[in-house]
């Protein structure tokens, strides 16, 4: 899976992911810190990468009517770095698979 992290997110998450054999890109790594979040979830969709995002935003763009992205939603409050890395831990095989069976929109709580 490819996935592309957003702003408000660590870059460690992209760590994380990578180490569990998936591409993962921050967007600060793609200089798109600026970007609009319709300019940064095109991005993700054309190049078939899941949003990853605590922004509520992203669900709004991942529910119109058509549309093919795809969001990793994190329902998980302000916490330390480590925190968030071991919440990832133990829900991402389950959002993987969720992602495998063609579920566009997962959450991780």
């Amino acid at each position: 899976m490819n996935f592309l992290a957003d702003n408000q997110l660590p870059e460690a998450l992209c760590l994380f992911l990578s180490s569990r054999g998936h591409r993962s890109e921050h967007v600060l790594g793609l200089h798109m810190d600026e970007a609009s979040d319709l300019e940064i979830w095109n991005y993700a969709a054309t190049g078939n990468r899941i949003v990853i995002s605590k922004d509520e935003d992203f669900l709004h763009l991942a529910n119109r009517p058509g549309d093919i992205g795809k969001l990793l939603w994190v329902r998980i409050g302000n916490c330390r770095k480590q925190l968030l890395l071991q919440a990832f831990d133990r829900e991402f095989p389950a959002a993987a698979r969720a992602f495998d069976e063609g579920i566009r929109v997962v959450e991780i709580r």
